[in-house]
């Protein structure tokens, strides 16, 4: 749909029980994926596509802190699922039936400290290994063997806690590698052996780097709220190059150069998406952001649904705020025009940070303990 009817797109059903908190879903093999508080647990929840639910594992205790909640979202491979609490707890779940496979606990294996509003990340799947960023003193991003959970490596401390943002696998000029947020920097990891490749320092507020890093030829971008800011950064995976006076100290066989940065947009953990050259994205104050990929110019900074998360899909961008209005915005450079909007219902306490997704030609929108599923596929 490029345009939605009066009050929003038709409610095709909406679900509670899926416990408080800020996983959004993931879709796989008929079934949907979420997380959440139930009771004194984190809670793995599995429905049927329509919001039936099926299944519902205990994954560790609940993160009762305010803002309480699940934040990452499982990660679905096969018929394996992962889901890594805000505790630290990593399980590996049978993805049908929630059978628990095996089981452990990254903050104490790796001797870290949980970070001050708790994990955030969703785990990355890369071959026969399992990714998380543990941080602390015994290593900063680990590979798992994702059948068994034990560690295939560990990559070298860098001294700094890990931060909220999931970590991204690149591949550059051969060189296969991981690119993770910590508290203080961007760090790159070799996805082969572990080694740290380079770190370059980006500071934030509290130490909220929970942008996923965006690659794609050879950069990468990452941004931070609380007036931080974005940076594209151009990876050199030789690490012999003569580095610029902008440049990050190369640490191992790679080095990155700052190509431009930016105030304009300081994406929180909203998330941002870059499209056919362009970046776009929600700022810390509230305003939406588009950057030319490119040069950091910035196309445009216009009001929209509040800040917030966002996704794409059939050219059109849909954007969630924190405070549960849904828009409608076409993905173009020119403007950020909300073409319809509506207010999502409430589910519970707590800001509307799930992320939107969009799959099948239908709207799937957390607040809290209850998923909604919209219908938006345009009539033929």
């Amino acid at each position: 749909m490029k345009e939605w009817p009066e009050g929003g797109p038709e409610l095709a059903w909406s679900t509670k029980g899926i416990g408080e908190g800020f996983s959004s879903v993931a879709i796989a093999g008929g079934l949907i994926y979420t997380g959440g508080n139930v009771g004194e647990n984190t809670v793995v929840t599995a429905l049927d596509m329509e919001g039936n639910i099926q299944w519902q594992t205990e994954n560790d205790k609940a993160w009762t802190n305010s803002p309480a909640g699940t934040r990452g979202t499982p990660t679905v491979d096969g018929n394996r699922l992962f889901d890594q609490s805000p505790l630290g707890e990593v399980v590996c779940l049978d993805a049908k039936s929630g059978e628990r496979i095996w089981g452990l606990n990254v903050l104490e294996q790796f001797g870290a400290n949980n970070i001050t509003w708790a994990l955030a990340e969703s785990l990355l799947v890369d071959g026969n290994h399992l990714i998380s960023c543990p941080g602390g003193e015994k290593a900063s991003v680990v590979a798992l063997d994702k059948a068994t959970g034990q560690t295939v490596w560990a990559s070298p401390s860098t001294g700094e806690q890990t931060s909220y943002a999931t970590p991204t696998l690149a591949e550059c000029q051969g060189m296969r590698m991981i690119l993770a947020m910590n508290a203080k920097a961007l760090i790159g990891i070799s996805a082969d052996s572990g080694d740290l490749l380079f770190r370059h320092e980006h500071l934030t507020e509290y130490d909220v780097n929970a942008l996923k890093p965006i690659y794609h030829d050879g950069h990468v971008f990452i941004s931070s709220g609380y007036g931080s800011g974005s940076e594209l950064l151009k990876i050199s995976a030789d690490g012999g190059h003569q580095r610029a006076p902008c440049e990050a100290w190369s640490v191992g066989r790679a080095g990155v150069q700052r190509v431009w940065e930016s105030k304009e947009l300081d994406n929180h953990h909203g998330g941002v998406i870059l499209l056919d050259g362009y970046l776009y994205g929600s700022g810390f104050r509230g305003d939406w952001i588009c950057l030319e990929w490119e040069s950091g110019k910035l196309m445009y900074a216009e009001p929209g649904v509040d800040k917030g998360s966002l996704t794409y899909a059939d050219g059109m961008l849909y954007t969630l705020s924190e405070n549960r209005k849904v828009g409608l915005v076409e993905a173009v450079p020119t403007g950020h025009a909300v073409k319809s909007q509506f207010e999502l219902p409430s589910g519970g306490q707590g800001k509307s940070w799930a992320h939107p997704v969009v799959c099948g030609g239908r709207l799937y929108l957390r607040h809290s303990d209850q998923l909604s599923a919209y219908n938006v596929r345009a009539e033929p």
